[in-house]
This record gives C-alpha cells, sequence and structure tokens, in this order.
C-alpha cells in the first residue's frame, strides 16, 4: 500500500494505490493490507482518507473496521495529493 500522512492537525494516513503482483492475486493479499493499514491508523490515534480505488472499496465493505473521514479531512487529503502528482 502506498500512502501518505496528513500532518496535524488532519493526522491521517492516505492510501493511495494498492499493488498485488498478478502471480499472488486473489489470496486476500490486499484485503489484509488495508484490514493492516487502518489496525495501524487506530494504535496511531490517526484517520484513514482512503483515495486508493480498492481501499476505498474494501472500506465501503468493511465499515465496521473501517470509519468514514470526515469530509474536511478528504478535502485536505485531496488537496495535498493534487499539490504533489510527482509523488505518486
Amino acid at each position: 500500500v502506498e500512502y501518505f500522512v496528513l500532518d496535524p492537525p488532519d493526522r491521517a494516513l492516505v492510501p493511495v494505490h494498492t499493488i498485488v503482483e498478478p502471480a499472488h492475486e486473489g489470496r486476500g493479499i490486499a484485503g489484509s493490507l488495508a484490514r493492516e493499514l487502518y489496525a495501524v491508523a487506530r494504535r496511531e490515534g490517526a484517520s484513514v482518507v482512503p483515495l486508493c480505488p480498492y481501499v476505498s472499496g474494501w472500506a465501503a465493505r468493511h465499515q465496521d473496521e473501517a470509519p468514514a473521514p470526515g469530509a474536511a479531512l478528504t478535502g485536505a487529503a485531496e488537496k495535498w495529493l493534487a499539490a504533489h502528482p510527482e509523488r505518486f
């Protein structure tokens, strides 16, 4: 999972890409990565703003494990990503 961190006051992990090699697809690896990303965020007291299509879909299917970020936090993450396109 490729992600960036929004610094306080909007502390959040923002995944932008999830990659699993084709030979390993279909084994639940991407789902395990998404689950662990949310676990790390909980331990760190951070939110997750899933801009990655895979993580966003995973979060929609696992709302009990993946609380939705607020609109302001999502906007801040999108603004940061738009200002730093060279990083991803």
